[in-house]
């Protein structure tokens, strides 16, 4: 998805560390404990004249850019501290992505948990609006502090129909547990690897919970706890963030920022 708006010759050159420092500010990173750099991750040009963003940093995505001559990307899922050894060890498929943006001067931008929680253009606020839900509380969790939401139905809807909404609205198949009530009003929503923490949503009175991505003890979790659970797929419920970004950006500077789906079933 790109954005549709008039470029200018001489407004398609950016100064690299405004755009990094424009979307630090407005995701408020300092506010963020992480397992990952939230901004700059991969030094590359100064100047930058178009923008590639993605959900996970791939070798596919970074020859996408390479063949685009574009100078940065910025994605949700980029370099995490688990994928670098320490003492600092760099080999396999981190490597090679790391060699192939350095080779080619490309900046890497990732913004994980500041892109799940945002109020505004986050994961977990977009999927709510793009599902009819409307916000009517915040999931603060123990791992990730407050990143969810809860969203309240604003007409009668059975849990089936919602299920079918989602596959419908995320183009996707989810993974289903029909464990609560068969009419739903209250939709807990954390995007991602975020299935344990339906028990957060419960407490708040969520009949429902939409993640993406489920786990063997949740499965029975979710049943005792009488709880209707939707595994959307990590992927697909993290694609909003994203993009949302990318349109800020590019109204802001006046830039190309163009999304590119690499689709991931998980």
């Amino acid at each position: 998805m790109s954005v549709d708006i008039e470029y200018h010759e001489e407004n398609m050159q950016v100064e690299r560390d405004k755009i990094v420092k424009y979307c630090e500010d407005y995701l408020k990173v300092k506010d963020f404990k992480d397992y990952c750099v939230n901004g700059l991750q991969i030094e590359g040009a100064l100047k930058i004249g178009w923008i590639i963003t993605g959900v996970s940093l791939s070798k596919k995505l970074i020859e996408i850019a390479v063949k685009k001559r574009v100078k940065m990307i910025i994605v949700h899922h980029g370099i995490f501290l688990n994928d670098v050894l320490s003492p600092m060890q760099l080999k396999g498929v981190v490597r090679d992505r790391i060699k192939l943006l350095l080779e080619n001067n490309i900046n890497l931008l990732g913004f994980h948990l500041p892109l799940d929680a945002h109020p505004v253009i986050g994961n977990n606020i977009s999927l709510l609006k793009l599902l009819g839900l409307i916000k009517v509380d915040v999931i603060d969790t123990v791992g990730y502090g407050e990143i969810g939401f809860i969203g309240e139905a604003q007409s009668r809807i059975k849990f089936k129909e919602f299920t079918e909404l989602v596959r419908d609205k995320l183009n996707t198949e989810p993974y289903v547990i029909a464990a609560g009530s068969k009419i739903i009003k209250k939709v807990g929503i954390i995007s991602g690897g975020a299935s344990p923490e339906f028990k957060f949503a419960k407490e708040l009175g969520a009949d429902t919970y939409l993640c993406g991505d489920v786990r063997e003890g949740v499965v029975r979790a979710a049943e005792e706890a009488k709880i209707n659970f939707i595994n959307a797929g990590h992927y697909n419920t993290e694609k909003l963030g994203i993009q949302n970004l990318g349109n800020l950006i590019s109204k802001k500077f006046k830039i190309k920022v163009e999304f590119i789906d690499v689709p991931c079933n998980v």
